[in-house]
């Protein structure tokens, strides 16, 4: 009788224990499903997967972080008198602001307007000459474009910022 105990708690604890195995198995198997890295590819609707990368990519904030940072690095480079790398963020900045009208096509006015027009080019070639003083005098007209611009498009409050303060006074 006591064999019969034993046999009969050996066999249980196994179904218990594979039964066990078994969920962890599935659980494991749904969490491979459920936190896939491929969060595009596994979208099976067309409309939606278009719809998660538009959210993904967001508005025009994220072009404008980037601008920033290159402003920035622009505004380093002529302290540096490094005018190819000014030259070379600049660019940049109009590449990025391109690229962020192809998502906002209804800032494109004041882009064109204050910034894509001639400014650009004159920026850049202001940039190009090498001099200092007529390099500073390029960053000056780009900082009153993106100022202007951003008045333009009803959101002046971006430009009360350290980035925008970068002025004579703090050149070399």
């Amino acid at each position: 009788m006591m064999e019969y105990k034993i046999v009969l708690v050996a066999v249980c604890t196994t179904l218990i224990m594979g039964s066990s195995i078994a969920k962890e198995a599935e659980v494991n198997s749904q969490e491979k499903v459920k936190y896939s890295k491929h969060w595009l590819l596994d979208e099976g609707d067309k409309t939606k997967r278009i719809n998660k990368l538009e959210t993904y990519l967001r508005g025009f904030d994220q072009p404008m972080l980037e601008v920033g940072q290159r402003y920035e690095s622009l505004y380093q480079a002529l302290q540096d008198e490094n005018y190819d790398f000014a030259a070379y963020q600049w660019k940049k900045i109009k590449k990025t602001i391109d690229n962020g009208l192809m998502k906002r096509p209804a800032r494109r006015k004041s882009a064109d307007l204050f910034l894509l027009n001639q400014t650009w080019k004159e920026v850049f070639d202001n940039i190009m000459s090498k001099d200092k003083s007529i390099a500073w005098k390029g960053f000056d007209k780009a900082t009153v474009a993106c100022l202007s611009c951003h008045a333009a498009e009803g959101v002046s409050f971006v430009n009360n910022q350290p980035l925008f303060r970068l002025r004579v006074n703090d050149k070399k």
